[in-house]
């Protein structure tokens, strides 16, 4: 059984001290689907342009931003719907079995 959520990815912080970045492109608009690791926006900051892959694979819903916004580390940037497989409530999840090993006793014969 599968279900959907709504995730909230905000502006992570990018490093070096950083405070905000201004959206330069989108790479999704509300509708697509996309997946994890995808280019999801291209942002700069006042040190370079980076390219920020999505944190999720799902339907992006909302973008919080448009191009040429400042947007503050920490701030809504896009609104996701992620699918989630449910699980029943006191299941454990099976284990995959341990691969089997041959180990060969003699040397090969030449």
């Amino acid at each position: 059984m599968t279900e959907t959520t709504e995730r909230t990815f905000t502006l992570p912080d990018l490093g070096e001290g950083l405070v905000e970045a201004t959206v330069l492109e989108w790479l999704a608009a509300p509708g697509d689907r996309i997946e994890r690791n995808a280019p999801l926006v291209e942002l700069e900051t006042t040190k370079s342009a980076v390219e920020v892959p999505s944190p999720f694979s799902g339907t992006v819903l909302r973008l919080h931003a448009e191009v040429d916004d400042v947007v503050p580390v920490g701030a809504a940037l896009v609104t996701f719907e992620v699918e989630q497989e449910a699980g029943i409530v006191g299941t454990v999840p099976k284990e995959e079995k341990a691969a089997r090993r041959r180990v060969r006793l003699r040397p090969p014969e030449d």
